[in-house]
């Protein structure tokens, strides 16, 4: 008997229409940002039975790749095999990490030629005085230097930044033959009180880095766009729309999502018809400013 058609599974473009998925490996992360985009902040690890079975139910749903993700995924002592669980399913994989140390760096070059591509996550100079980083563009070069992999990809948060930091950038990227992403920094309410900023400060330095980077990277429209997502979602929160994420989301509990920032979840060690009603029901979460810097299309 085959479960899906005992069940009447809708197809994969039926049950949400998902294209990929974001699976947190852990859900605790040593180097604490202050502008941090995590939903889960917990201790522990994904346990392979639980990521066993996610990879099922989101095979069976159309999924066609998975991201890992954390907290740090390089810090997941079953890292290797979650990659190569996930090739027997027939699912590419990325990651998305901060790697600096040593032994970061060392799992990740260890696992580097089983990825499709593998995202470092670095900052501005002023992201990093404001969120109390210490992830250097520099750095996060070097840690993509040692990965053997197809796709090699920088992804800076960026504050405050200058003409002169720009150019750096640009150096540093053309000179490694990286892709480079580039995201505004979020902060919600309460980091925004830490920060001794106001919204309209906010919001205007947004706009002023995009002019600063725009002369030196020509930014598309998506980033202008995803700027009106995020002044709108802050300025007014009532209007609000629905989410619409392509990407459906895998907590370290094994807590099935459409967004991190959801309120409602279906386990993925739960039924199958339990998770198709749960992800083909209308969303009732609104998108926030976080979870629209991780749903962006231009990046």
């Amino acid at each position: 008997m085959n479960p899906s058609t005992d069940l009447d599974l809708p197809s994969a473009t039926r049950v949400g229409g998902f294209r990929s998925a974001l699976v947190s490996t852990a859900g605790h992360c040593k180097i604490a940002c202050g502008f941090c985009l995590r939903a889960d902040r917990a201790h522990g690890f994904l346990d392979v039975r639980t990521y066993t079975r996610a990879l099922s139910r989101l095979k069976e749903l159309g999924i066609r790749d998975i991201c890992l993700t954390g907290g740090e995924p390089t810090h997941h002592p079953g890292l290797r095999q979650f990659v190569r669980l996930a090739h027997q399913f027939g699912m590419p994989v990325s990651i998305v990490t901060s790697a600096r140390t040593e032994a970061e760096v060392t799992a990740l070059e260890a696992i580097a030629r089983l990825l499709h591509n593998v995202t470092v996550s670095a900052d501005s100079e002023g992201a990093r005085a404001l969120g109390r980083t210490t992830r250097t563009v520099l750095s996060a070069v070097a840690t993509l230097q040692r990965t053997d992999t197809p796709t090699k990809i920088l992804h800076l948060t960026c504050w405050r930044i200058t003409a002169e930091e720009c150019r750096e950038i640009a150096e540093h990227v053309a000179a490694a033959g990286v892709e480079l992403q580039l995201s505004p920094i979020t902060l919600d309410a309460a980091a925004l009180q830490r920060a001794g900023l106001n919204t309209t400060e906010y919001l205007g330095q947004h706009r002023t880095d995009a002019q600063a980077l725009n002369r030196h990277f020509q930014l598309g429209a998506g980033y202008e766009e995803h700027l009106d997502t995020i002044q709108a979602a802050t300025l007014s929160p009532e209007d609000r729309h629905p989410c619409c994420s392509p990407t459906v989301y895998v907590s370290a509990k094994g807590d099935l999502r459409r967004c991190p920032y959801g309120q409602e979840s279906s386990s993925v060690l739960g039924p199958r018809a339990d998770i198709a009603r749960f992800l083909s029901a209308p969303s009732q979460d609104r998108v926030t400013p976080d979870c629209a810097a991780l749903c962006r299309a231009d990046v």
